[in-house]
């Protein structure tokens, strides 16, 4: 395809649209269908117990440590990566692997099942390394296709298609499993049955057909995400350039020259004991706001009494949707909010608001005190993301290189995750209550914004 002039328009489109493609993925693998999916496996269990890696886990803790590994992996190698994409000048193709690497793990989880569980946990650390592996030169690609006054309205729009794409999607995944008659999946019984039978048996049985169908159709779910993802994204990759192509070939500096740049501008970060509190700051905090974000449905699903098994899926489904159209509304307010107060005492006002939140969490039990806790998560979910980055923006030095400086932000952000997920899993593991650990959680948010109160007004 003919190269396009960087800003135009059915080249901003082209990246934004990519956000169409890939959001399928947090919505429906991340954040509803699969955990749902996942714990129905262990449904017949009443301790929900997995051997896996020599070990015997609970189910919950299990899937957070492989969340926690991948995201360790992620944060060791976008690094390297993105910096031999952007010498060697074809960041598309590593996208694009990581594109395909994520779509066919999100087809692979079809397969999932408890005993083939290292297989079944591979296909899941694709779909998650796939997602954030293309998101970090996807995120790259912004300052090559747009100039500066157009960044942030292009940001945005690829926000909004992705939304509106997820939802979508997640609308038609959401009927083929509550209604997968709809759909031609078999919830019919044996005509035997149906002569000789009583009529809680038949009832029984109808349900159990039922059940046995949506969870055939939450499978089939997994495929269409990863169709989805792979087939949308073609169009991005046909318009989106290559890269500056310049004939470099890959060495041992090259591969550790992303890991050089971290490591300068954690020296540089000695002299500006602004950026540097604040950084620790937010270090601690979004440790902890992952980890909730991370592990919300699974929670839900296992905590909360939901009456039956077709009103949980309904529950947590609505709850995700909750979530995703208050963090809209939030994120305004906290915008809103840090222009009125600064951007400092707004992020400490929502992180106590955070803190709250985990011992409210601990003590609730029905689906309304849920829904409560979801439109709560989600008005401080999408303003703490936006504000945090935005405000290690602002107190960025006076400096072109400002890619390395973010690279190291997004480092930080996924080795807090990690942390934060494995003290998770450990207190789930070993006290067997996910209450715990989220009560747990409270105290990263105290020492955040004890941090925050120490973040100095000016560099000097």
């Amino acid at each position: 395809m003919k190269h396009l002039e960087k800003g135009s328009s059915k080249l901003l489109n082209a990246w934004a649209f990519y956000d169409w493609a890939n959001s399928v993925y947090t919505l429906t693998i991340a954040s509803s269908i699969f955990p749902i999916f996942y714990s129905a496996l262990f449904v017949s269990q009443t301790e929900k117990l997995v051997p896996a890696f020599g070990m015997v886990f609970k189910s919950t803790a299990l899937i957070t440590y492989v969340t926690a590994f991948t995201f360790l992996v992620v944060a060791f190698t976008s690094p390297i990566l993105s910096g031999i994409a952007d010498y060697v000048g074809n960041k598309k193709n590593f996208m694009k692997f990581f594109c395909y690497v994520g779509g066919l793990g999100c087809i692979g989880l079809y397969w999932f099942s408890i005993d083939n569980i290292h297989l079944s946990l591979l296909f899941y650390f694709m779909g998650l390394i796939g997602y954030w592996g293309s998101l970090v030169f996807y995120n790259s690609y912004l300052p090559d296709i747009a100039y500066p006054e157009q960044q942030d309205r292009i940001s945005a729009k690829g926000f909004s298609m992705g939304y509106i794409g997820s939802v979508i999607l997640l609308l038609l995944n959401l009927a083929m499993v509550m209604k997968p008659d709809w759909f031609g999946f078999d919830i019919s019984i044996s005509e035997t049955l149906k002569e000789t039978g009583t009529e809680a048996q038949i009832t029984q049985a109808l349900k159990q057909a039922k059940d046995a169908a949506s969870f055939e159709a939450m499978r089939i779910a997994f495929i269409t995400v990863g169709l989805w993802w792979i087939l949308f994204s073609q169009y991005t990759f046909y318009v989106l350039p290559k890269g500056v192509s310049n004939g470099h070939k890959v060495t041992k500096d090259v591969v550790f020259n992303g890991l050089k740049e971290l490591k300068l501008v954690w020296h540089q970060m000695q002299q500006n004991l602004r950026l540097k509190s604040y950084l620790i700051a937010f270090f601690v905090f979004s440790m902890a706001v992952q980890t909730i974000m991370l592990v919300a449905v699974y929670f839900g699903e296992e905590e909360i009494s939901w009456g039956g098994d077709d009103a949980k899926t309904t529950g947590l489904i609505v709850s995700i949707l909750v979530i995703q159209l208050v963090a809209i509304v939030g994120a305004m307010l906290t915008s809103l909010a840090s222009s009125k107060f600064g951007n400092i005492k707004t992020l400490i006002v929502v992180n106590v608001i955070w803190m709250l939140l985990c011992v409210y969490a601990y003590f609730m039990e029905t689906p309304v005190q849920f829904y409560i806790a979801a439109s709560l998560v989600g008005l401080v979910m999408g303003g703490i993301q936006s504000l945090a980055r935005s405000t290690y923006s602002k107190f960025l030095p006076d400096t072109e290189d400002t890619t390395s400086y973010f690279s190291f932000y997004d480092v930080a952000e996924k080795i807090g995750i990690v942390i934060g997920m494995v003290i998770f899993a450990t207190i789930d593991q070993v006290t067997g209550s996910m209450r715990n650990a989220i009560l747990f959680l409270f105290i990263f948010f105290l020492i955040g914004i004890i941090l925050l109160f120490r973040v100095p007004k000016t560099n000097k």
